[in-house]
């Protein structure tokens, strides 16, 4: 008889904490769903808020002459590539002057300069250490809008410099 209670003492617990796992299971599903859909209808009155602010707005273009960094628009929907006036600049190339292929540096040499911006650079015309360590600030504003590269970047990267330096050695 004791062999019997004993027995049943420890099915007794068992079928206790089964209980316990499922009631904690339930609240637990029920508190994060809780959250989650909190999280949810923000993210959506965020959305609507997006959708409702003038588009004006979302296409200015910022510009702090404190420090000289300007955000420029130079995408618009889908990707498409925005000009000023509807025209692309042209480069001074009397300013810094002209390279071709067969006078080529490895422009990547400069920090912030990569395969792709390389390319790029190759494409409008400037091969050289020489050309960009001539750069004046309308160069280096046509250049970023060119090449459609991060406003300010060649100004803080100091590609100037950098061509500068390489052009020497």
């Amino acid at each position: 008889m004791l062999d019997f209670l004993n027995e049943a003492n420890w099915w007794c617990l068992l079928l206790l904490l089964f209980l316990a796992f499922l009631l904690g299971r339930f609240l637990s599903r029920r508190a994060l769903k809780k959250k989650y859909k909190k999280a949810l209808d923000e993210c959506e009155r965020e959305n609507a808020m997006l959708k409702n602010a003038s588009n004006e707005k979302a296409n200015s273009t910022f510009s702090n002459p404190g420090n000289g960094i300007k955000a420029v628009k130079t995408r618009g929907h889908g990707g498409v590539a925005v000009t000023n006036g509807g025209e692309m600049p042209t480069l001074n190339f009397d300013s810094f002057g002209k390279a071709d292929a067969s006078q080529k540096d490895d422009l990547k040499l400069i920090s912030g300069i990569g395969p792709f911006i390389e390319e790029k650079l190759n494409s409008i015309g400037i091969y050289t250490f020489d050309q960009i360590s001539k750069f004046t600030t309308e160069d280096i504003d046509t250049v970023t809008t060119l090449i459609q590269f991060f406003p300010g970047r060649i100004e803080r990267d100091k590609w100037t410099k950098q061509a500068k330096k390489l052009k020497d050695k």
